[in-house]
């Protein structure tokens, strides 16, 4: 049965998902309603991972000041509120400073979410991340179903997104009244307001590159490789990413079990070596089946690192959200600039040449994974670490 404070934790991890998925669905009457090009859409779309990486260092230093708890929730109704800001904007130019404060507050929950998890798997003495990561992408999935029949039904997006906002406020505030709160030594000096990644987290952050440029190079570009190098039309394309995503979200769902089977660093290098077969069936084949098949080996290879990588540093950092936020500010910018390395390198040379680069980053992780070693982490946890029930 699961812990009370990890159900809670499940939870919020949840409804963050189902803002983001949510809002996906609805860009289109967004890019309609407000006449955007293509062009313009897409620099206003440039504000929401800006907003993140701005915020985010200055999460650990709200966690010292109000506690893990009241952040997480605070950041978690702040989140749900900027749902149904976009579409309530008075017009175009509003969209800039809406998407920087959705942004923001999208970063700064995210690790306080995170840091939640890492307190829970303290409490527990047991892997709990994969999981909690795997229901932030079952929300996404719900946020995205819902949105996807509102928008069918022909549902004004102002209507459904304030519905969905009011509603995914309401049970956040209700679900997470009993998560964990970090307690700071007497003595503890606060963080620096704007927390840059520790000594110990640096290797650990490297392993979070990786997988993040390999997860978002994936999910950007899958449908598209399909399309341009094995001739697939727009239906099977979209197989792939769909198979992509489901294996993603399966290994993670079911990825705590092989944690705590085989320990974080052989887990991790089980799944690189699953990723690295997914990539060579890539860019070596030229038909969509072993392309398709390709993908889904790569999403249920790098499914379960993300999660162990913020579960690590959480550990090795003064307090979990410094090493949180740490490791974040790593993979967020690995994120930003996966897409566009990738079409870049597609562009240049050839989608296989690209997707060789991401496999060999992948294979790249086996070596550092030994970072990710509770031992390695128990060394470095500041004693007097506590939280309250």
């Amino acid at each position: 049965m699961r812990d009370r404070h990890q159900r809670a934790t499940a939870l919020v991890f949840a409804v963050h998902g189902a803002v983001a998925g949510t809002l996906a669905t609805r860009m289109p009457w967004l890019q309609d309603h407000f006449g955007l090009g293509t062009a313009t859409l897409g620099l206003v779309l440039l504000c929401p991972p800006i907003g993140s990486f701005l915020a985010m260092p200055m999460t650990a230093r709200l966690a010292y000041r109000f506690g893990a708890r009241a952040t997480t929730r605070a950041l978690l109704a702040l989140w749900c509120a900027s749902l149904a800001l976009p579409v309530l904007a008075p017009g175009p130019l509003w969209l800039v400073p809406v998407f920087l404060l959705s942004g923001a507050a999208a970063g700064m929950c995210d690790l306080a979410m995170n840091a939640q998890g890492v307190l829970v798997e303290r409490r527990l003495g047991r892997s709990v991340m994969s999981g909690l990561h795997g229901m932030w992408s079952v929300g996404n999935l719900c946020g995205a179903g819902i949105g996807a029949a509102a928008a069918q039904a022909g549902l004004d997006a102002r209507a459904h997104l304030t519905l969905m906002a009011a509603a995914l406020i309401a049970v956040g505030a209700v679900g997470s009244r009993v998560l964990l709160d970090d307690t700071p030594a007497p003595d503890e000096k606060p963080p620096s307001r704007f927390t840059v990644p520790p000594r110990a987290v640096l290797l650990i952050g490297l392993i979070g590159f990786f997988a993040t440029f390999a997860e978002r190079a994936s999910g950007q570009w899958a449908a598209i490789y399909l399309t341009n190098v094995t001739g697939a039309g727009a239906g099977l394309a979209a197989t792939g990413f769909t198979v992509f995503t489901a294996c993603m979200v399966t290994v993670r769902l079911a990825g705590d079990f092989a944690v705590r089977r085989l320990g974080p660093v052989a887990t991790v290098r089980a799944g690189a070596v699953t990723a690295v077969l997914g990539g060579v069936a890539v860019v070596a084949f030229r038909t969509p089946a072993p392309v398709i098949a390709g993908f889904a080996l790569f999403g249920a290879g790098v499914a379960v690192v993300v999660p162990l990588v913020f579960a690590a540093a959480g550990q090795v950092a003064r307090t979990p959200a410094e090493g949180v936020a740490g490791v974040a500010s790593i993979t967020w910018m690995s994120g930003l600039v996966a897409p566009s390395v990738i079409g870049w390198l597609a562009g240049a040379f050839a989608f296989p040449f690209a997707f060789a680069l991401v496999t060999c980053m992948v294979g790249a992780m086996i070596w550092p994974a030994r970072a990710l070693s509770p031992r390695a982490a128990a060394a470095r946890v500041p004693v007097g670490a506590a939280c309250a029930d």
